[in-house]
């Protein structure tokens, strides 16, 4: 289970765990899961999706950047 937070400059969107994410990476979409290897990456204009075990979710981001790191996932985006 992955640890993730979604943050803007005006608000927390999401802070709670996952199962995975799909972010929209500045060289094209990648998925994150559970053990993935350390990252940083910027995000462009598109979707985060991610599925928790209530569902899946989704919110609409302008720009941003994400780490990965011991199953972290700290995302903070410009809506």
């Amino acid at each position: 289970m992955l640890t993730l937070n979604i943050v803007s400059p005006e608000k927390t969107i999401y802070s709670g765990t996952a199962e995975k994410v799909v972010v929209p990476g500045t060289m094209g979409q990648f998925e994150i899961l559970d053990n993935h290897a350390p990252l940083i990456s910027s995000l462009d204009e598109g979707e985060i999706r991610y599925t928790t075990v209530d569902g899946e979710y989704s919110c609409v981001i302008a720009r941003g950047f994400v780490e990965v790191k011991k199953n972290n996932v700290d995302i903070c985006v410009e809506v």
